[in-house]
């Protein structure tokens, strides 16, 4: 799952770039009592009166602006086309600029400062609910249905009048249909029949019964990077909960039919909302908005936006996305909603929610499980290229598994690193100052490490610098370990010789210290390529193992580092391998796997390549013809986990050079083709049982690391 993408640094964002306004936050200015028309544009910077048709994929919109400069830039998408604008009832001339792909730049000398009208409209581009995952992420355009439509942000749907900006958006949508905007539902207008189903709803927004269509009004009053627009045949559920000193939170489901039909899911769904909102509130400060809701998508990613969070209708019904995915989108609306990224600066807020959300989850239910989180990370980060390992600070947005290995993982995991260095009271104290400081501003990581600094009462500008600046990963060795004995007692000196290779770090390490009897952790400091580090112990031990737990970033030791899909994935000249070409159908469905399976196009090859090279491999096969492949090629057997029940079996095959090599065993082409979508999100796996297109199993390989011995002296 991930948060909206801003327009800053979606692909069309590289467009916008060119046409944006800048507005300070202060020149913000609030919601006043509800008004016409002419009075919008003098209490919102941007207001749209929409009228959208999913069925015939029309929009027509009426924007009324207040821009901050007269020489007015904006972009739309091409499949948008402006009939109208002007100025104080005057029209004004509209100049094409040129553009990129499927959006146009747009230039309008305003004659005088003052509120600008602009009609404009036309058909959108059909939703395509077959996208994947990975296309979903490069950003979409606006896009309609009768099943959904969705115009994002990012999506060129609207003028955008300046960086950040509060907005007033009226909808018109045919009977069947409901709408929803990030914001307050102020209003909203039903048909004979759904108005009779919401009596009784105790509701802030005013219900009011209309002839048929549907119509409603939002209001953000906040600052805000972008409106996106959301409409869909949902059932609406509502739940309100009590809040001191407040109004009472609205939650609500906007589930398709057979969703809404499920017993009991919308009601979990708004039970885990309150509990996660309750749970935020209280760690950090309180919510910031009025509702959030849960929205069915029927594309395949997850997205966060102020005060809801549009969830694939496809994964809805599974229990983890409740148990993790709806967390993290919920503390989106403190991260990245109620703190605004700077994103010339980096992007901090993926990272903080994954720490404060995802891994606080894990780390709950169990200390292995945290550390097989952080496993994840560094695993995912080691099966990058060289040339993909981005610093984090120029991070902005995950639109590929290489950016998400330094966006989520390299991020969360500085944040585990800064708990470790200051302590969890001060962490606490920082978070809280972070959000009373920002709320509602753009911040960035010099924010963030700001009021870490007022927390623990110590400059922090190393370690904010290394982690943040410094691309890759250090790799450290106990290159050697010695305990000295005194004559005259038990006790001793430890001299342990660690090595550091690649960017030189200065780290904080744990050292696992093994005497047969117990484990104790000493942490230790390496700032240079070598340094002999001192102990004085009461007792000598007999091994030693460096950060065992992972919690510092580095690159591991081999030994602690499982072969994952994902070192396949990643790789930047991927070759495919069918293993049994007489089968014509399997022979046709492999490179179609092979195309969601990688994130660059593979080259075909024969069984030849699995003795040769080093470019990582998808052997594609029938169970016989994959063992017959390995058997040949010298390589380890199908492991014993992996016998042939489900209708498909995929491994990490290792190998003695290293080289990602993935198999995948399966019954027949349709057992193949059903691997197509749900492979690739498996990245972080070693292992895994195929029913169709349901994983029955899956697992990482053990992968424990060395003891090293200590020599007595």
């Amino acid at each position: 799952m991930r948060r909206r993408v801003s327009a800053l640094t979606a692909p069309v964002g590289l467009i916008w770039l060119l046409f944006l306004v800048t507005l300070a936050l202060g020149a913000l200015r609030p919601a006043l009592a509800e008004g016409g028309a002419s009075e919008a544009a003098e209490k919102w910077p941007i207001a749209l009166d929409v009228v959208l048709d999913p069925a015939r994929r029309s929009l027509q919109v009426e924007a009324q602006l207040l821009p901050a400069e007269r020489d007015f830039r904006f972009a739309l998408h091409s499949s948008l086309r402006i009939s109208a604008a002007e100025v104080d009832g005057k029209a004004v001339r509209v100049e094409s600029i040129g553009g990129r792909g499927d959006v146009r730049g747009w230039r309008i000398r305003l004659p005088q400062h003052g509120v600008l009208n602009l009609r404009y409209g036309g058909t959108l581009p059909a939703l395509d609910a077959q996208l994947d995952h990975r296309e979903v992420l490069k950003g979409m355009p606006p896009m309609a249905s009768e099943r959904g439509t969705f115009l994002p942000a990012g999506g060129a749907w609207y003028p955008r009048p300046a960086e950040v900006f509060g907005y007033r958006v009226d909808v018109h949508v045919p009977a069947g249909q409901r709408v929803v905007v990030p914001g307050r539902l102020v209003f909203e207008q039903l048909s004979a029949a759904d108005h009779t189903a919401a009596r009784g709803q105790a509701t802030g927004a005013v219900i009011a019964e209309g002839a048929g269509d549907y119509r409603a009004r939002f209001e953000f009053a906040h600052a805000a990077d972008g409106i996106d627009l959301m409409a869909g045949p949902w059932t609406v559920r509502e739940q309100l909960v009590a809040r001191d000193g407040a109004e009472p939170l609205r939650l609500r489901t906007y589930f398709t039919a057979a969703l809404a039909a499920e017993p009991g899911l919308a009601e979990a769904y708004l039970s885990d909302s309150a509990r996660y909102i309750a749970r935020y509130s209280e760690r950090i400060g309180a919510y910031p908005f009025t509702e959030f809701s849960v929205v069915a998508s029927p594309l395949p990613t997850g997205f966060g936006m102020p005060t809801l969070t549009y969830l694939g209708e496809q994964v809805l019904r599974l229990p983890f996305i409740r148990a993790t995915s709806l967390g993290h989108e919920v503390l989106h609306n403190w991260w990245g909603n109620g703190v605004l990224v700077d994103y010339q600066r980096g992007n901090w807020s993926e990272g903080l929610t994954t720490f404060m959300a995802d891994y606080a989850y894990k780390e709950e239910q169990s200390a292995a499980g945290a550390r097989e989180m952080r496993l994840g990370w560094l695993r995912d980060f080691a099966a990058l290229p060289a040339d993909a390992q981005q610093p984090l600070a120029d991070f902005r947005s995950r639109t590929h598994g290489a950016a998400a290995a330094v966006g989520y993982g390299k991020s969360a995991m500085v944040f585990v690193m800064l708990r470790d260095l200051i302590g969890e009271a001060a962490f606490d104290r920082g978070i809280q100052a972070f959000w009373a400081q920002n709320r509602f501003r753009i911040a960035g990581w010099k924010e963030l490490q700001s009021a870490f600094e007022q927390a623990c009462g110590r400059g922090l500008t190393d370690f904010f610098t290394q982690w943040l600046d410094v691309a890759g990963a250090a790799q450290v060795v106990i290159e050697h370990a010695r305990f000295l004995g005194h004559k005259d007692g038990p006790g001793g000196v430890l001299q342990v010789d660690l090595r550091q290779s690649g960017p030189t770090h200065a780290l904080h390490l744990p050292l696992s210290l093994e005497d047969g009897q117990m484990t104790r952790t000493q942490w230790v400091s390496l700032s240079g390529s070598r340094e002999t580090i001192e102990l004085a112990l009461d007792r000598a031990p007999q091994a030693l193992r460096l950060d065992p737990e992972l919690r510092v970033w580095r690159r591991p030791e081999e030994g602690q580092l499982p072969p994952i899909l994902r070192q396949a994935m990643l790789d930047s000249s991927p070759r495919l391998v069918i293993a049994d070409q007489t089968e014509a159908a399997v022979a046709q469905a492999g490179p179609l796997l092979a195309a969601r399976f990688f994130e660059r196009p593979a080259l075909p090859a024969g069984l030849d390549a699995l003795s040769e090279g080093r470019e990582a491999l998808l052997l594609v096969g029938t169970p016989a013809a994959i063992d017959a492949a390995l058997a040949r090629a010298g390589l380890a057997p199908r492991p014993a986990k992996l016998t042939m029940h489900g209708t498909a079996q995929v491994w990490t095959v290792r190998t003695d050079s290293g080289r990602p090599l993935v198999a995948v065993s399966a019954r027949d082409a349709e057992a193949l083709a059903a691997l197509e979508r749900p492979l690739p999100h498996y990245g972080g796996q070693s292992w895994l049982v195929f029913d169709g297109s349901r994983a029955l199993e899956r697992g990482v390989w053990e992968a424990p690391g060395t003891a090293v011995p200590v020599e007595m002296r």
